[in-house]
């Protein structure tokens, strides 16, 4: 029970990394708050994850919907110890087809949705918490055609040092997670088809030198060592999981 009598808030909570993060804090003995846009698939994890989970609608580009999400969650669970930034959004795209529409999702998802989670739940968050933010080793390589991407996670990872800093007074850890090639269901939103995303995966996991794409709870288990005590001594910091595809 690593996080017994802990509080935490997932955004993007309800399906991949965000679920499996979910379901192993409740496990470990934490209250958890969820949060993603879809009402089925809402209805479907709250009847999941049960009677010590929130699960709650809304749009991390809107400080509204986040400051109405930090309210319900202060008013059910009194405070946060442990935020996990994980909304986010990737898609391949070479320099020539970046659009306005594209810019815009890929920065806002996952740059202005981070900067407007924290600014809505930083009033909650007690002395000692942990605040995670997710990232993607594809800032740590040139990969082409995910320029754009990269540029969105660096600008994260930046973000955890710099907020590490910032929030020493409140002994607030900030710390990044970065995943590498996942077996979510990210890449069935990209509009290929099954046989394209088996053929994806498959190419993909030959270019790790594990040889094979990560699990959701591979990162889940990251995420709960850094919101553990056990990690108190963690601060600013990235942990890179990803098979060693960026470090090999």
């Amino acid at each position: 029970m690593r996080l017994k009598n802990k509080s935490a808030l997932i955004t993007g909570g309800t399906s991949g990394i965000g679920l499996a993060t979910a379901r192993l804090f409740i496990a470990e003995g934490a209250r958890v708050a969820v949060t993603g846009r879809d009402d089925a698939v809402l209805e479907r994890v709250k009847a999941e994850l049960g009677e010590n989970a929130l699960v709650l609608k809304g749009d991390v580009r809107s400080i509204e919907d986040m400051r109405e999400i930090a309210a319900e969650v202060k008013e059910k669970f009194g405070g946060l110890d442990v935020v996990f930034a994980n909304a986010g959004w990737a898609f391949p795209s070479a320099l020539n087809d970046i659009d306005d529409e594209l810019y815009s999702e890929i920065m806002d998802i996952n740059v202005k949705g981070v900067v407007l989670t924290l600014q809505a739940v930083l009033p909650d968050l007690r002395e000692g918490s942990s605040v995670i933010l997710n990232t993607s080793f594809v800032a740590q390589t040139g990969k082409h055609g995910i320029s754009l991407t990269a540029a969105a996670k660096a600008a994260v990872r930046s973000l955890a040092r710099s907020w590490s800093y910032e929030f020493l007074d409140r002994k607030i850890r900030f710390n990044a997670i970065a995943p590498g090639g996942m077996d979510t269901p990210l890449l069935s939103k990209w509009g290929m088809s099954d046989e394209d995303v088996r053929n994806f995966k498959g190419e993909f996991a030959k270019a790790i030198p594990v040889g094979h794409m990560g699990k959701a709870e591979d990162i889940a288990y990251a995420a709960l060592y850094l919101a553990s005590d056990e990690s108190s001594y963690v601060v600013g910091s990235e942990l890179i999981v990803d098979g060693g595809a960026s470090q090999l």
